[in-house]
């Protein structure tokens, strides 16, 4: 099922790339965002992350040449990091839900972060949104209603 939402989160990302020239998060991201749009603690605790990635690059770009390549690895290494600090000590255990809340796997905070400091955060969050509800609708009608997660 996850393989079959990221082949078309990629689709629907890249339409948007080339249709509106706003990245919807990075390639794969709204395709893992789909999968979860059911448990919106896990993604606000990726989000989160997300946005403390985001703010740890603006702070070391008023100090280091972070751009390009760079600023991409430095992104997903943070997130990776920060991803799994939260998983590993059960950061976000203490959110009142009945699962389980994670951080979606381990390069999509970083993803999602780098995107927020190239593009905005809102075209970033507003694109990256709608691009997982029209994954999760297509998944929908293509497995008849029958989603696991």
């Amino acid at each position: 099922m996850f393989e079959v939402s990221v082949g078309f989160g990629v689709i629907i990302s890249l339409f948007f790339l080339e249709t509106f020239g706003v990245a919807a998060g990075g390639i794969v991201v709204c395709g893992y965002i789909a999968m979860y749009l059911h448990q919106p603690w896990t993604i606000f605790a990726t989000l989160l992350i997300s946005f403390i990635v985001y703010g740890i690059v603006k702070l070391l770009g008023t100090f280091m040449f972070i751009y390009g390549r760079r600023r991409m690895v430095i992104s997903v290494l943070l997130g990776f990091i920060f991803g799994w600090i939260a998983r590993s000590y059960g950061l976000f255990s203490t959110l009142p839900s009945d699962y389980t809340v994670q951080v979606i796997g381990y390069i999509i905070p970083g993803l999602i972060a780098n995107s927020m400091d190239r593009q905005g955060i809102v075209q970033t969050l507003t694109v990256m949104g709608i691009a997982a509800v029209i994954v999760r609708f297509i998944l929908i009608i293509v497995f008849g209603g029958k989603l696991i997660g």
